[in-house]
């Protein structure tokens, strides 16, 4: 999948008429903050992509896209554009790369990459990884999943991702050797702390909601842009059907030949002219999905809350049931039915050396367990504190890109609709000359 170039800042548009070059530049740019110390040394682009074959894994011929990364310094001395430092990456890397700041980083929302294969198509525009326009929008997400990451506050400054961009070759052993893969949580781990964790925070629960609630609507717009592109598509299709009846009306008239031609040909350009449209309009709807993708890493975040917190938990009702027993092996009361309690029935009490030794153990169980609960309380604070300042600047990031997204969306409408008024309008200047 392409990836994009998102390099420029976004300008806020304030009228409808824009030119082509302030729509493209409207299309690829994204909301980065170049505060951060990395983008102010540099300027990070996806440049290209470049279709390859090779063998894979299991020595099979296989056919794939790589992309080529550009970096250069941001500022050089008299003004001239320093020579770009440059690599080639797979998606496959870019992937990888992910999966180590999700690890290394479970309390931030790593920013998504775009789609691997496509989704929410209209019928006519093709779904194969390959195709020169998905690959083209793939490489725009690409580069605007790097300028995410080198935007943030604490992703920019890793080890890791700067290797990605500038070491072509050690990368992939390096972040092999940080170990993140035995650190990842599973699956069912997670699972089961969100089925049986006891106080979740209510922040992160609700969170948690929202994302679910968001992705279900812009999932639901996605849905409707593309059955509205497809209808659209056959309404400006047929105007086409104009242009050959007008042709063929001209050919028997006279004094009105030329102007059935004219109005024939406006009907013509106005056909055609949905294709490019449609394929400006992806742009606009891969904004949208990559908060659609956002959701999955909200959840990410929200899912690691809960695994930290069933730690605690658990780690604090292991203390409790410890306290308890060594309060009745103290007093010889037990409380609850136990196997230790009938054997001691059955076959007596405990000599005084044994039960010093079993409360001794049991004193030591319970220094550490309190140790245990006191690290695990003071990981679960940690996180619940930088989660949730990544958290809000996230919220001010999405609120900003989906504004500015709408907004943009909004305004090539407003100049679709302005360019059919224009055929028509031309169409009937061509009808009065006749």
């Amino acid at each position: 999948m392409a990836d994009s170039v998102s390099s420029e800042e976004v300008a806020v548009i304030s009228n409808t008429d824009i030119t082509s070059t302030e729509s493209e530049n409207n299309i690829i740019n994204t909301m980065v903050e170049r505060g951060t110390a990395l983008l102010r040394k540099l300027e990070i682009n996806v440049a290209e992509a470049e279709k390859r074959t090779g063998k894979n894994t299991v020595n099979m011929q296989e056919t794939y896209t790589v992309y080529l990364i550009e970096i250069r310094p941001a500022e050089t001395e008299g003004g001239t554009p320093a020579a770009p430092d440059t690599l080639w990456r797979r998606y496959s890397e870019f992937e990888l790369l992910r999966t180590y700041l999700l690890v290394t980083y479970p309390y931030i929302i790593i920013p998504p990459l775009p789609e691997k294969r496509a989704e929410f198509v209209w019928h006519k525009l093709s779904a194969d990884n390959l195709d020169p326009d998905f690959v083209e929008r793939r490489r725009v997400g690409l580069e605007n999943f790097l300028l995410r990451v080198a935007s943030h506050p604490v992703l920019s400054n890793d080890k890791i991702f700067f290797l990605f961009l500038t070491e072509e070759k050690g990368w992939r052993d390096a972040v092999l050797e940080t170990g993140f893969q035995d650190k990842a949580d599973s699956r069912l781990k997670s699972l089961s702390a969100m089925f049986r964790v006891k106080n979740p925070d209510k922040r992160f629960t609700a969170l948690k909601q929202y994302s679910d609630e968001l992705n279900s609507v812009i999932s639901q717009l996605l849905r409707i842009r593309a059955r509205v592109a497809d209808r659209l598509y056959g309404v400006y299709k047929v105007h086409g059907n104009y242009g050959r009846v007008f042709s063929e009306w001209s050919a028997i008239e006279k004094e009105m030949g030329d102007g059935l031609q004219s109005a024939g040909h406006h009907m013509d350009t106005y056909a055609a002219s949905i294709d490019d449209i449609l394929e400006e309009e992806e742009h606009f709807a891969d904004q949208l999905k990559e908060y659609l993708f956002y959701t999955d890493a909200v959840r990410s975040v929200c899912r690691k809350h809960e695994l930290i917190q069933y730690e605690l938990e658990m780690a604090a009702q292991d203390l409790a049931q410890k306290k308890q027993q060594k309060e009745e092996l103290a007093t010889g009361t037990v409380r609850i039915f136990s196997l230790k309690g009938m054997t001691s029935k059955l076959f007596g009490q405990e000599s005084p050396e044994q039960k010093e030794s079993r409360l001794a153990a049991l004193e030591q169980s319970i220094q550490e367990g309190e140790e245990t609960v006191k690290e695990k309380n003071t990981e679960c604070q940690e996180f619940v504190r930088a989660a949730w300042d990544d958290i809000e600047h996230f919220k001010e990031q999405k609120d900003k890109d989906l504004r500015e997204a709408l907004i943009s969306y909004a305004i090539m409408q407003i100049s679709m609709c302005k360019k059919g008024i224009q055929v028509w309008s031309n169409a009937k200047e061509c009808f009065s000359k006749m």
